[in-house]
């Protein structure tokens, strides 16, 4: 999927919208300017390194953030219809949760976690258009965004912990201890964890619903699977290369982000 540079500019700022409507102050300025330090960088974000995952391509993160807000806002009004409790967590943790869940994919200080695949043969048979920056060091996602905000002052309360370090829910492992207590006292006391994890589960599977359903249909099978070729084509086709044009454009500044998308 292609966005246009006009595309990647107003998600970007739908995006500082819901810092302006939804978070208070002292927060809202400090993550205000994190955001526009880091600009130029999390607008053009994939939102993974795999077109087999989703939303792997330029302006992909900033897209599946936005998703996985409406869903969020969406869950929590299910879930008190049902009944639950909406008095354990506030709105304001709720956007806040969603929108930073991801956060750690941006990498660290100065390296991008994501950076243009240079095997042609993973980027062609296995859709890895990016690889992973092998100058960042390991953290698990949630991990390195709850750091990345810790360290330029930005606070969060544990609701907010809890929710953006669970957000995969049992998905991981390391969620077991959080969500998988057999004493009541162990149990999360707020709903917040379960609502930020459906909607991220509900963003997740729509992205790639868009992105491989029209594929599928259109009688395309998985090429060569036996070999470890998990990317769809026709079958005739099975010998045919075709080249995949990296979009990895985190270095770009965004004053000239027009000519440089108009150029891919």
């Amino acid at each position: 999927m292609n966005f246009t540079a006009e595309q990647i500019q107003d998600n970007w700022n739908e995006l500082l919208s819901y810092i302006e409507d939804y978070i208070e102050q002292p927060r809202k300025d400090k993550l205000l300017e994190f955001y526009e330090q880091y600009a130029d960088r999390l607008m053009l974000m994939p939102a993974a390194h795999k077109k087999e995952y989703h939303n792997a391509f330029p302006g992909g993160y900033v897209e599946h953030v936005l998703r996985v807000i409406r869903c969020a806002i969406k869950q929590s009004t299910l879930w008190e219809s049902e009944g639950c409790d909406m008095n354990t967590f506030t709105t304001e943790e709720l956007i806040f949760s969603a929108l930073n869940h991801d956060l750690g994919k941006m990498g660290s200080e100065d390296e991008d976690s994501y950076i243009p695949q240079t095997d042609n043969w993973r980027r062609e048979k296995l859709g890895e258009d990016y690889m992973f920056n092998t100058k960042v060091p390991f953290a698990s996602v949630p991990d390195r965004g709850l750091f990345m905000l810790q360290s330029h002052g930005i606070s969060y309360t544990f609701n907010e912990m809890i929710a953006i370090q669970t957000h995969d829910g049992l998905y991981d492992k390391a969620n077991e201890k959080y969500l998988m207590g057999y004493m009541v006292e162990q149990k999360p006391r707020t709903s917040l964890p379960f609502i930020l994890h459906q909607a991220d589960l509900m963003a997740a599977r729509i992205e790639f619903e868009r992105e491989w359903l029209p594929k599928l249909k259109e009688n395309k099978k998985p090429v060569d699977a036996g070999k470890g070729n998990y990317t769809l084509g026709n079958k005739p086709n099975m010998s045919k290369k075709t080249s995949t044009k990296t979009k990895a454009l985190g270095s770009f500044k965004s004053d000239s982000l027009k000519n440089m998308l108009d150029s891919l």
